[in-house]
Formats: structure tokens, C-alpha cells, sequence
């Protein structure tokens, strides 16, 4: 029961992780915002923090369904 919890709500939070990686990669009025990732003159830094933010979301996807398996699976092993 926990583990289907957990791979719902890795699924419920995917929206909004993934709109606020929009908001991190995107250019902003306000300097301190956004990474600005489209730009191709940006410092090898940024470009890092780019790459950074776009693998976050399918680990962190990937991490809920992996602790949700391993939940599930566990409680198919050690049943009393």
C-alpha cells in the first residue's frame, strides 16, 4: 500500500518539478532567476547547471518509482 503511495505521488509531483526546471532554465527579467539555458554564450558553469537541472527531474521520477518498488518488493519478501 505504501509503496503504490509513493509511485502515485512521484507521479502527482511531476507537473510541478518539471515547471519549476521551466522556470530555472528560462530566461527572466530578473538576473537572479533564470540560467538563461538557450543562450550559447553562457559560461561553461551555467552550461553545467543546465545539464543539472534537466537530469533532475528523471531522477527524481526515477528515484520515487525505484523506492516505490523496492517498498512493494519488500513487503512481498519479508510477508509475515
Amino acid at each position: 500500500m505504501i509503496g503504490l503511495v509513493i509511485a502515485i505521488l512521484a507521479l502527482a509531483l511531476a507537473p510541478g518539478v518539471q515547471e519549476s526546471i521551466n522556470l530555472a532554465r528560462n530566461e527572466s527579467t530578473d538576473s537572479s532567476i533564470g540560467l538563461d539555458c538557450d543562450n550559447e554564450s553562457i559560461s561553461n558553469f551555467d552550461k553545467a547547471a543546465c545539464v543539472t537541472t534537466d537530469i533532475t527531474l528523471p531522477y527524481f521520477i526515477g528515484f520515487l518509482i525505484f523506492l516505490a518498488g523496492a517498498v512493494i518488493l519488500g513487503r512481498l519478501v519479508f510477508q509475515d
